[in-house]
């Protein structure tokens, strides 16, 4: 199968090394010298250093190109949720699409197929989600992701072009649960970040993830996704992954803060997006709007606007009134 994806950062570049295993695969990237210079030394150096680009994989920094390359086949978006309103524009109107992006975009707080329902409206498409760092899928390391969609046949092309012996690829008709999963765990690995940098302890990460989980299902439930979904890769599997992992740049990001360094220093040597930091304020003004009671995400975003410190963080939820667990 052809396979188109679009933005060649560090999961894009590992879904194509992934796919080209099997398929015929374009990355289009947006900078045309860091395309060239990819095309020359076979190594996304920017993003993606440790791992060489098959032979297989054409490269172009031209949008059309990579979307007509891919025509009957598959297209993936696998830019940052801030650019995924303008990559589905792009495309033509009936074009099935992919995206990898999680979070929720700043400007509106919509979720990928909320943006999808209003500039992309007339063609399928689905969210690849999951517990999945792009450095271990770029080196074959095992991984297990959802294809989630309403469109039946479309999960089954994206099973059947992704699915391999180093990348399982589960079917779901939930594409919300899934979004609301990729968006909510950046959050919740910020605030893991936090408490592993204050030294909280083991039982302190075991309950803000747990209970982080529960308010990730309460906010998906409200807005029309299933309860089971957020047991699933896209729930659990990708919280806990976000949450422990030394490779999660929005649990760096929350290791930092509690360190004490400010927020515009974190993020400026990161180098790349931590979408946790604009996605919090975001989940918290859904959740309000749904009338869902989130206290860690936010404490998070209280944080990350500079409205408290952690150690306040941490007073105001560790003296929340008792109540019962569910």
């Amino acid at each position: 199968m052809r396979i188109a994806v679009l933005g060649a950062g560090a999961w894009g570049t590992a879904l194509a090394i992934h796919a080209a295993a099997a398929n015929e695969v374009m990355l289009w990237g947006r900078d045309a010298a860091q395309v060239q210079a990819m095309r020359a030394r076979r190594c996304n150096e920017r993003y993606l250093p440790e791992v060489l680009l098959p032979e297989g994989i054409a490269l172009t920094a031209r949008r059309d190109e990579a979307v007509a390359f891919a025509r009957r086949g598959l297209t993936i978006v696998a830019t940052p949720m801030s650019a995924l309103r303008e990559q589905l524009s792009a495309l033509p109107p009936a074009e099935p699409v992919w995206w990898l992006s999680k979070g929720l975009e700043q400007a509106s707080g919509a979720l990928g197929h909320e943006i999808a329902r209003v500039v992309h409206a007339a063609a399928p498409s689905g969210v690849l989600s999951g517990p999945s760092f792009a450095l271990e899928v770029a080196r074959g390391q095992p991984t297990a992701l959802v294809a989630a969609s309403s469109d039946a046949a479309l999960v089954a092309r994206a099973v059947r072009a992704l699915h391999g012996p180093t990348l399982r690829v589960y079917a779901s008709d939930d594409p919300i649960g899934a979004e609301v999963g990729g968006a909510v765990k950046n959050v919740l690995a910020i605030a893991t970040g936090i408490a592993d940098a204050l030294a909280l302890g083991l039982n302190a990460r075991a309950a803000l993830i747990t209970r982080g989980l529960a308010e990730m299902t309460r906010l998906g439930v409200a807005l029309g996704a299933r309860a089971e979904t957020f047991m699933g890769l896209s729930g659990l599997g990708d919280l806990v992954l976000t949450a422990t992992g030394d490779l999660s740049r929005n649990r760096r990001v929350g290791i930092a803060l509690g360190e004490g360094r400010a927020l515009p220093q974190i993020l400026a040597q990161l180098g790349h997006v931590a979408e946790g930091v604009n996605s919090a304020p975001m989940v918290l003004a859904r959740a309000r709007s749904a009338g869902v009671e989130m206290p860690l995400c936010e404490a998070v975003s209280q944080v990350i606007g500079g409205h408290i410190t952690p150690r306040e963080a941490l007073e105001q939820l560790m003296t929340r009134e008792a109540r019962a667990e569910s």
